[in-house]
């Protein structure tokens, strides 16, 4: 079965920070080499979504309805509903992740 991948606003939002980010702090070809390897990230989840582990600061609040894959160090989670794949977050998993899937998942 193949699943459609669809960005929620606030995923393109982090995917055009990522690719800012680079552009400005490496190089605009390392930009478009890494936002060329999320794009696979997002081709492989239309093959196979439920691969993706849950995000464990979810977990323990007994959470599950998404799930994530890593491109390291970015963290990518999504929720499979049905057919399709909603991908609602692109980020640095070293960033405070707790707080930023309670922001970003919880209280939306």
């Amino acid at each position: 079965m193949s699943f459609k991948v669809f960005l929620t606003a606030d995923a393109v939002g982090d995917l055009e920070e990522i690719y800012e980010y680079i552009a400005e702090h490496d190089a605009p070809q390392k930009a478009e080499q890494v936002l060329a390897r999320i794009e696979r990230t997002f081709k492989s989840l239309s093959e196979s979504p439920e691969r993706g582990a849950y995000p464990k600061e979810l977990l323990t609040l007994g959470i599950r309805e998404y799930r994530q894959i890593f491109f390291k160090p970015y963290r990518v989670i999504y929720r499979i509903m049905v057919d399709r794949v909603y991908v609602l977050l692109i980020v640095d998993g070293r960033r405070d992740m707790e707080t930023l899937l309670q922001r970003r998942l919880l209280e939306a």
